[in-house]
């Protein structure tokens, strides 16, 4: 007997969820149960549930359970995130099974289905079937647009490139402009124009494209931004190059997508850079919910907040970093060697000047007293930077040294690679690691989350 269409589309975009959720939620285990008597209708139903590390899904008569490890919950954007991913697979089940909706909606298929997943977090509207809403994903569009930009070059030279796109349907900076009657759609018909690329490279400059994705301007991204957001400050950390993109997205529901000179596609909306595609994958970054968790760790506000910024700068130029806060300093002797501790005297000086006494014009100082250029070179030294609850700098560039572990037959104190010396201090209080590939992770006796 031949399985009815509707079960077998069901099956296939059952596993088509289950390798979204298992792409987009790398810390979560996934456990299914079939249930019986669900709606197959294509649509997603998230259940409260009493533990906040658990989240259940149900969908085309199986129930999901993503449980994540450790402290961390899950947060409201992961939610957010895997509604989305429900949108989108239930608009594509829709359209599979409507003659009218597939010829209507047919560019609900084109491109990677993960930039469909990215652009309906950010808008959801063009996944509304229901109400046979019918515009295009252009958010998926613009990203295409990247994605092809990026396998480009100019002058032998990598391309970046950006486009923010506006909530409304005129400049607010420029109240009443006309928009020009041969002006352009941004859209894949432009990567044709070479010198488009010099225009706006997407770090100091960007296109402006109004609701409809129709060209409007090319900017100077941090003053446009100054200018439609007088007075309001940032409220999630970002890497200095990209404050400008997230300020321009404070109001009215901008969208501001880069492709950065690190071929990297960055996406800012809601005053914060939301997602990036690196690694052949696109990350949620959350970064409002992993600073509160980094800054509760540490304790002190201030400090918690030039060493997440540092972090993140260094990050965006692939300097490679380690932050190491002890909360004993009686345990510092485990973890570092007597000749780099600033916090000790150096006995027996001889010869040539050392990049110690290059140090010792540190001593004494806290973390929160260097300038962050200071700091930022400081941190790219290869080594480890370690402070005390107070900031107190107790070595820069320091080798860290490895406790005994019943789990290793050698005695003594052995050195390592970045992450395991990262691990290792994690013990004594919170890490801070900066990889040259620009992932952040942060450990606390266990690796809590990346960035």
């Amino acid at each position: 007997m031949s399985t009815p269409p509707t079960l077998a589309v069901g099956a296939f975009f059952d596993s088509v969820l289950q390798a979204a959720l298992r792409q987009f939620f790398e810390r979560a285990t996934l456990d299914t149960e079939v249930t019986p008597s669900v709606s197959s209708d294509g649509r997603l139903a998230i259940e409260p549930s009493a533990n906040p590390a658990a989240l259940i899904i149900r969908w085309f008569g199986t129930r999901y359970t993503l449980r994540v490890p450790g402290r961390w919950a899950f947060t409201a954007h992961e939610v957010r995130l895997a509604q989305s991913i429900g949108a989108v697979l239930a608009a594509r089940f829709s359209a599979i099974l409507n003659p009218r909706v597939i010829a209507e909606r047919n560019d609900l298929f084109r491109g990677a289905i993960e930039d469909r997943y990215v652009g309906a977090f950010l808008d959801p509207r063009p996944y509304a079937i229901e109400g046979r809403e019918t515009r295009a994903d252009r958010i998926a569009s613009v990203i295409e647009q990247l994605r092809v930009a990026a396998l480009s070059s100019y002058e032998n030279r990598p391309i970046s490139t950006g486009v923010l796109l506006l909530g409304t349907a005129g400049d607010p900076c420029r109240p009443g402009a006309p928009v020009p009657p041969s002006a352009p759609s941004y859209d894949e018909s432009l990567n044709a124009i070479k010198s488009l690329y010099r225009l706006a490279d997407g770090v100091r400059t960007v296109f402006l494209a109004n609701a409809e994705g129709t060209l409007l301007d090319i900017i100077d991204i941090e003053r446009w931004g100054l200018q439609a957001t007088r007075n309001v400050t940032l409220q999630v950390p970002c890497a200095k190059a990209y404050q400008p993109h997230a300020r321009a997205t404070l109001q009215q529901g901008h969208i501001c997508a880069v492709l950065s000179p690190s071929r990297e596609i960055k996406l800012f909306a809601e005053g914060a850079e939301l997602f990036t595609f690196r690694g052949a994958s696109w990350h949620l970054l959350d970064l409002q919910a992993k600073y509160k968790l980094w800054a509760e760790a540490v304790g002190d506000e201030t400090l918690a907040m030039r060493i997440f910024q540092t972090a993140l700068d260094l990050a965006d130029n692939r300097d490679g970093a380690l932050f190491a806060l002890v909360r004993d300093t009686e345990a510092v002797s485990q973890l570092v060697a007597p000749a780099d501790r600033l916090d000790l005297p150096v006995t027996n000086r001889v010869g040539q000047p050392s990049r110690r006494d290059l140090l010792d014009l540190l001593e004494g100082r806290s973390l929160t007293d260097l300038d962050p250029n200071v700091l930022a070179a400081l941190a790219s030294l290869d080594g480890a930077i370690v402070i005390d609850r107070q900031g107190r700098l107790l070595a820069a560039g320091a080798i860290l040294r490895h406790p005994p572990s019943p789990d290793r037959e050698t005695d003594g104190l052995v050195e390592g690679a970045r992450t395991t010396a990262a691990l290792a201090a994690s013990r004594f209080g919170p890490v801070l690691k900066v990889s040259e590939d620009g992932i952040i992770t942060f450990f606390d006796r266990e690796r809590v989350w990346d960035i």
